[in-house]
C-alpha cells in the first residue's frame, strides 16, 4: 500500500510539472505571436535623418553653407553646393546624399519629392592647443569642430 501511495504521489507531481510546463510554453508562444504581429505593423515614417559627427570645421563656417540649402529641393540643394566655393560644401553634400539614401532605401520614399526640412550645426569637441608667444610665453588656442544634422521630408503637393 505504501508503494501505491508513493506512485500515486509521484504521478500527481509529474502531472503538475507537465501542466506547468505546458502553461509556460503557451505563454512563450503568445509572446512570440505578439512580436510577429508588431513586426508586421508597418510604421509610417515621414522623415529621414543623417548626421556628421566631429566635422573639423567651426560651426560658424558650416552655418554659412547650410543656410543656403535649408528648405530647398534636393536637386536645387545639390546645384547650390556644387557651385559653392566653401570647402565645407563637399561634406554637406555628402551628408544630404546619405540622408537621401536613408529615405529611399530604408523608408521607401520618393527621391523626387524630398526636400531639406531641417539642417543645423552645433558645437562638437574642442581641441585645446597653445600658440608660442614672445619671451617664451604661450597663449591658448581653441580649435572648434562641429556636428551637422539634416532631416529630409517629402514635400506635399
Amino acid at each position: 500500500m505504501a508503494e501505491t501511495k508513493k506512485s500515486s504521489a509521484t504521478k500527481k507531481e509529474t502531472e503538475k510539472k507537465v501542466a506547468k510546463s505546458t502553461i509556460k510554453e503557451e505563454k512563450v508562444a503568445k509572446k512570440e505571436k505578439a512580436k510577429v504581429e508588431e513586426v508586421k505593423e508597418e510604421v509610417k515614417v515621414d522623415s529621414a535623418k543623417a548626421k556628421i559627427m566631429n566635422l573639423g570645421v567651426t560651426p560658424r563656417k558650416v552655418r554659412l553653407v547650410i543656410d543656403l540649402v535649408r528648405g530647398k529641393d534636393l536637386l536645387e540643394a545639390y546645384a547650390l553646393l556644387d557651385n559653392c566655393e566653401k570647402l565645407v560644401a563637399k561634406p554637406i553634400k555628402k551628408l544630404i546624399k546619405s540622408a537621401e539614401a536613408n529615405a529611399t532605401n530604408n523608408f521607401k520614399m520618393n527621391a523626387d519629392q524630398l526636400y531639406v526640412h531641417e539642417i543645423f550645426a552645433s558645437d562638437a569637441i574642442k581641441l585645446k592647443r597653445y600658440m608660442p608667444r614672445a619671451k617664451g610665453s604661450a597663449s591658448g588656442l581653441v580649435k572648434r569642430w562641429s556636428n551637422v544634422y539634416v532631416t529630409l521630408k517629402v514635400r506635399e503637393a
